[in-house]
C-alpha cells in the first residue's frame, strides 16, 4: 500500500507539472500580451482609422501614454496629443468608448519643467517639486496636488506618472538640475509625496513612484545611454519607496534604466529579477503594478534587442511596459502589434512562463478596474 501511495503521489506531481505547461489559446495570450503594454500615438484627436483606434479597439492594449511634444517630429509645443483641455477630454472619452475593458490613460504631470498639461493649453501652472520641498508646507502641497489631480481627472487622465521620489542631488542632469526632486532627506520626500498622492486619490487618479531603486545620484541620463550608479547610490534612496508602500500609497512603481551592481551586477533595474522581484516585491512588500520607463530608451537598446528586453523585464517582474513611440528611435505605427507577437512567441517558446504573463496582465486589469492598494 505504501508503494501504491508513493506511485500515486508521483503520478499526481507529473500530471500537475504537465497541466502547468498547457498554454492558453492564442487569442488569450495576445489579449494578455497587449494588456501589459502602455503605448503612445500621434495626434490630438482620434478617428475610426487612427492608430489610437487600432491600439485600443483592435489590439486591446492595457494603457495609453500621452505627450504634448512629438519628439519624433517637429518637437514643438502642442505637436503631439495635448493641444487644449477640450480636445484632450474629447479624445480620452473616445478612447474609453473603444475600449471593451477599463483603460489606463497616463501622462507625466510632475509640476515645474515636466508637465504635459501646460498653461499654453489652458491649464493652471504648477510649481516644481523642488519648490514645494523647500516650502515643506502641507497646505501648499495639498493645494497644488488638488489642482494637479483635478486637471488630470477633468481631462480624462487616470494615471499620473508622478511623483518623483528620488532623493535630490543638484548635480544629477536628469533630475536634480531640473528641480524634479522634493528634497535630499528621505522623510521630507515621503511627506511631500504622501500629501500629493492623497489629493490624487481623492480625485480617482492613480500615482506612480519613480524611479526605482533610486536615480537621484546618477551622473548620467538614461534617455541617452548606459547609466551606472553603483558608486553613487545610497541605501537611504529606498526609504521613500519603502515608507509609501507601507502606507499603501503606491499604485504603481516605475523602474529606472540604471545599473546598480550593489543590487544586481548583471542587469539594469528594469530588466533585473533581483531588483524587481527580490528587492521591490519580496523585501519592500510591493504587490502593485510595476511599470517600466520607456523600453526604447538608449540605456536599454544600446545593449539589448527589444525582444531580449521584453523577455527580461517580464521575467524580472514588470507588469506594464512603456512604449511611448516618442523617442529618438522614431515613431512606428505597427510597433505595438509586433511587440505583442514577440511576447506571445516568447511564451510559446518557453522563455516566459504563461503564469508570469497572466500575473502581469491581471495586475494591470485590477488597477484599471480600481482595485488599488489604498482602497
Amino acid at each position: 500500500m505504501k508503494r501504491i501511495g508513493i506511485m500515486l503521489a508521483a503520478l499526481t506531481a507529473v500530471l500537475a507539472a504537465a497541466a502547468q505547461t498547457v498554454l492558453p489559446c492564442d487569442s488569450l495570450l495576445r489579449r494578455q500580451a497587449a494588456r501589459v503594454l502602455m503605448v503612445g500615438f500621434r495626434g490630438d484627436s482620434v478617428t475610426e482609422q487612427s492608430d489610437a483606434a487600432r491600439y485600443v479597439r483592435d489590439l486591446h492594449v492595457g494603457a495609453i501614454v500621452l505627450f504634448d511634444i512629438d519628439l519624433t517630429g517637429t518637437a514643438t509645443v502642442g505637436s503631439r496629443n495635448v493641444t487644449s483641455k477640450g480636445r484632450l477630454a474629447r479624445m480620452t472619452a473616445q478612447l474609453r468608448r473603444w475600449a471593451d475593458e477599463p483603460l489606463l490613460i497616463a501622462l507625466d504631470q510632475e509640476g515645474g519643467r515636466v508637465v504635459r498639461l501646460k498653461p499654453q493649453y489652458g491649464y493652471l501652472p504648477l510649481p516644481s517639486a523642488k519648490h514645494l520641498g523647500q516650502l515643506d508646507s502641507e497646505d501648499t502641497t495639498r493645494f497644488y496636488g488638488r489642482r494637479m489631480a483635478s486637471q488630470l481627472a477633468e481631462s480624462g487622465v487616470n494615471v499620473n506618472l508622478a511623483p518623483v521620489v528620488d532623493l535630490d542631488n543638484p548635480a544629477c542632469p536628469a533630475l536634480g538640475k531640473l528641480d524634479r526632486c522634493y528634497a535630499g532627506d528621505p522623510d521630507a520626500v515621503t511627506r511631500q509625496a504622501a500629501w500629493l498622492i492623497d489629493e490624487h486619490h481623492r480625485q480617482g487618479v492613480r500615482c506612480t513612484l519613480k524611479h526605482f531603486p533610486g536615480h537621484g545620484n546618477a551622473a548620467g541620463d538614461s534617455h541617452w545611454g548606459f547609466v551606472d550608479v553603483t558608486d553613487t547610490w545610497q541605501p537611504d534612496e529606498l526609504e521613500p519607496f519603502r515608507q509609501l508602500i507601507a502606507r499603501h500609497q503606491a499604485d504603481l512603481v516605475m523602474t529606472a534604466h540604471i545599473i546598480n551592481r550593489r543590487i544586481d551586477p548583471d542587469y539594469p533595474a528594469t530588466l533585473s529579477h533581483k531588483t524587481i522581484d527580490g528587492l521591490l516585491r519580496r523585501q519592500l512588500g510591493f504587490d502593485g503594478v510595476v511599470v517600466t520607463d520607456d523600453l526604447y530608451m538608449d540605456a536599454i537598446l544600446a545593449r539589448y534587442s527589444i525582444e531580449e528586453a521584453l523577455v527580461l523585464t517580464l521575467n524580472a517582474g514588470a507588469d506594464l511596459i512603456c512604449v511611448g513611440n516618442n523617442i529618438n528611435t522614431g515613431f512606428e505605427a505597427d510597433r505595438p502589434f509586433r511587440l505583442v507577437e514577440m511576447i506571445v512567441q516568447a511564451v510559446k517558446d518557453g522563455r516566459i512562463a504563461p503564469s508570469r504573463l497572466a500575473e502581469a496582465s491581471n495586475r494591470v486589469q485590477h488597477l484599471a478596474q480600481g482595485e488599488t492598494q489604498h482602497e
